[in-house]
């Protein structure tokens, strides 16, 4: 068939074939477009606070993250926060006296209450101490929080309840809970104020697993900080209100009391593609090199295991039959193999030019090389020892 015709007849197949398929894809398939919520990678990872730092750094303030509280380093001016999410208990007391004063000059400080746990073996903190206001003997209860236009809200879930002393209640400014305890209470202290919460779960990113869900599978009706943390509008709203006594005055401090995951720790959770099989092929290596327990070759039979005593039998007969220049001949040959093997060219000379490359090699006297080659007696059997003992020594010194 002709060129002219052959193409038109194959386009048109192509054609007949691939137009009902395209009709056929476009009515069975439809285009979806799908959003997926990855989990947070580098500092969101383990900052807690990096959500409202990003928030606070776009409305135009000064924002400063640290995993600790160092007060000699930080060096809070008297019109920053610091939003400590740190336990407090952690602190020790040269920080916990330079942190009253920084607050009395002027500063604002969130500190949330000790974590639920077991108070038999826990003291108050001393920074809650010096405010007056005491935790131990507190548990948790949810606290409602309404916004007008949401969703109804419960908070401080998680977070331990507290009291405030009668001699600390003269200088507390605002306060919020119920015969459980208090969960909110903004403190004067000196020029400063300190806001004691019970915890500090809404000011967080998204942290929780529930967090990464479908709108559609989250708990409906009721909402907790726990699920969207300062994703959630109310929780903005929460946190937006806690931090007006300084708000655009000067710097915000977010100790988020984290550390960033050493490099072996990413090592080991990240790079497993990489050293796992490493790993495995070197197990694999050190398998095949390590020495097997038994031998793959079955046992000898009981009546060759003394082998030795017949080696041992046939000497002696040798001996008795004056046959020691073939004893020496033996020992001879097995020593010229090693040479053979070890020294070629010595052993493919003869005479005296080989016995003075082998004293060359061994550094000994040729004499004593000659001694050692040449046949003894048959009845000499003390020249037999000798020098079966020098071809033995020169063997292991090649």
């Amino acid at each position: 068939m002709k060129a002219r015709v052959l193409w038109p007849l194959l386009i048109g197949l192509a054609v007949l074939v691939s137009v009902p398929l395209v009709v056929w894809f476009l009515r069975t398939h439809e285009q979806v477009s799908r959003t997926e919520t990855l989990p947070p990678q580098g500092e969101a990872s383990y900052n807690p606070l990096y959500v409202l730092g990003q928030a606070l750094r776009a409305d135009g303030l000064q924002v400063q993250a640290r995993a600790r509280l160092d007060m000699a380093a930080m060096s809070p001016a008297a019109g920053d926060t610091v939003v400590l999410l740190q336990d407090s208990g952690e602190l020790p007391a040269p920080e916990v006296a330079a942190l009253l004063a920084w607050v009395q000059r002027g500063g604002h400080l969130l500190v949330r209450t000790p974590p639920t746990g077991d108070d038999d073996k826990r003291q108050e903190p001393a920074l809650l101490q010096a405010l007056g206001v005491g935790s131990l003997g507190f548990g948790s209860a949810c606290q409602p929080f309404q916004v007008e236009g949401e969703d109804r809200h419960r908070e401080f879930c998680s977070g331990r309840r507290f009291d405030v002393s009668d001699a600390a209640y003269a200088n507390v400014q605002r306060e919020w809970g119920n015969e459980d305890g208090y969960v909110f209470a903004r403190i004067g202290h000196g020029r400063g104020v300190v806001d004691v919460l019970a915890d500090m779960e809404f000011m967080k990113g998204q942290t929780d697993t529930d967090s990464f869900l479908p709108a559609a599978l989250r708990p409906k009706g009721i909402q907790t900080a726990a699920v969207d943390g300062l994703h959630d509008r109310p929780h903005r709203d929460l946190t937006r209100y806690l931090l007006q006594p300084n708000y655009g005055k000067g710097t915000m401090w977010l100790v988020y009391a984290s550390r960033p995951p050493s490099l072996w720790a990413r090592m080991l959770f990240e790079g497993w593609p990489v050293w796992l099989p490493l790993l495995l092929s070197l197990l694999g290596w050190l398998w095949m090199r390590s020495q097997r327990f038994g031998s793959e070759l079955p046992s000898p039979l009981a009546e060759r295991r003394s082998l030795l005593e017949h080696v041992r039998a046939s000497g002696e007969l040798l001996l008795r039959q004056r046959q020691g220049p073939r004893l020496h001949a033996a020992v001879r040959g097995l020593f010229l193999r090693r040479l053979q093997a070890r020294a070629p060219i010595a052993a493919a000379l003869e005479g005296a030019a080989q016995e003075h490359a082998i004293a060359t090699l061994l550094q000994w006297p040729a004499s004593r090389v000659h001694t050692a080659l040449a046949a003894p007696a048959a009845n000499d059997l003390t020249a037999l020892k000798e020098r079966i003992a020098l071809l033995l020594q020169m063997r292991r010194l090649l």
